[in-house]
């Protein structure tokens, strides 16, 4: 089953942490192999700064999608204010399988 995490940044500390910390976040979502199946920032009005991510990933489980969302070095180093995950359906634009 595929999971959205719906991560929310801090407002004030959540930039400078995620700079700090963006390196270790990439390593991390690309060790998770075929269970990333896309992920991105989100971000303010004009574009130009991060203020949240969207990452979905495929687990067998609503507790092991919530393992893999603790273990990501955003979450362990503070960036979010808030993150939510969802059970989600890959509808339309899904790759071919």
């Amino acid at each position: 089953m595929l999971y959205a995490f719906i991560c929310t940044d801090k407002p004030q500390e959540g930039l400078e942490l995620r700079k700090q910390n963006r390196r270790e976040h990439l390593e991390y979502l690309k060790q998770l192999g075929d269970k990333m199946k896309l992920a991105g920032p989100f971000m303010n009005e004009d574009g130009t700064e991060p203020r949240g991510s969207l990452v979905v990933v495929e687990a067998d489980s609503l507790e092991q999608a919530q393992e893999i969302a603790r273990n990501d070095p955003y979450a362990k180093a503070g960036v979010f204010e808030k993150v939510e995950i969802r059970p989600w359906k890959w509808l339309f634009g899904a790759p071919q399988e």
